[in-house]
């Protein structure tokens, strides 16, 4: 039944012509929480929710949420509190997904929406393990897709964290892995991630293909950003009307919050 409505949905979204309605606005933040401890070295996901609410975005992208994981979060349910504080949907998409006493120990990325949701996966990328070095690269989950209802239709929002390493090859695979998943829909796509590299880098170039990045400030580290690697964009028709980046220490990155209009 899942695959059926799915099918139905992509259906929808390639057949639609782009003039069914009229454009509408769509406020998007992308925020690597880093697990809800700030700038100072503190847990405080009380700040981490401030942050987003102040933005009043209407989808969120988030990165290194955890879901029971460990003490350095105090075992939370991140995602889903995040979502009660806010007063958002919520998707969780987890990375890693291991067994734990008394709860599974969850970690990834996740999708807040003040827009109902329709659907919603967890697709898999190549991924170089941090839990276990010894894996090859090989594809794991963690690539979160929420299908919003907006003013001007459906539209696609995708949350990503791509790998932190100096050698750019996984990053390269990733990216190919994206474009894939990219691919399915003709529908307008938001993509927010921490792609840990600036938008520059010889291994983004071919996502530059499919979306545009919508430029922005430096984001990390948060207390004196010089590297501006947490990113915002959009498929071939969403223009940018505006575009921030909050000077928050709620996490060792600040966010991008941008203002789009859908076709």
């Amino acid at each position: 039944m899942r695959a059926l409505l799915a099918a139905l949905l992509l259906l929808v979204t390639t057949a639609l012509p782009a003039a069914a309605h009229p454009p509408a606005r769509l406020r998007a933040m992308t925020f690597n929480i880093h697990t809800g401890v700030g700038a100072d070295g503190a847990l405080a996901l009380d700040r981490t929710a401030a942050a987003i609410r102040a933005a009043r975005p209407d989808v969120v992208g988030l990165q290194e949420v955890d879901v029971r994981w460990s003490e350095r979060s105090g075992f939370a349910d991140q995602a889903r509190e995040l979502g009660r504080r806010t007063g958002m949907r919520v998707f969780f998409a987890p990375i890693y997904d291991l067994p734990g006493e008394p709860h599974r120990r969850r970690y990834g990325v996740a999708v807040l929406s003040a827009l109902p949701v329709l659907l919603t996966r967890n697709h898999e990328i190549t991924r170089l393990s941090t839990q276990d070095p010894a894996l090859p690269p090989t594809p794991m989950p963690g690539f979160a897709e929420v299908v919003v209802r907006t003013r001007a239709g459906l539209a696609h929002v995708y949350s990503t964290h791509l790998d932190y390493r100096p050698d750019p090859a996984v990053r390269a695979a990733q990216v190919h892995d994206m474009l894939r998943v990219l691919a399915r829909t003709r529908a307008p796509q938001v993509l927010l991630g921490d792609l840990n590299a600036e938008a520059g880098a010889p291994e983004l170039a071919p996502l530059w293909t499919a979306l545009g990045p919508v430029p922005s400030a430096p984001t990390y580290p948060a207390t004196a950003p010089t590297a501006a690697i947490d990113h915002i964009a959009v498929s071939r028709g969403v223009r940018t009307r505006a575009v921030s980046v909050p000077d928050t220490r709620a996490s060792d990155h600040r966010p991008v919050v941008a203002d789009l209009v859908l076709p």
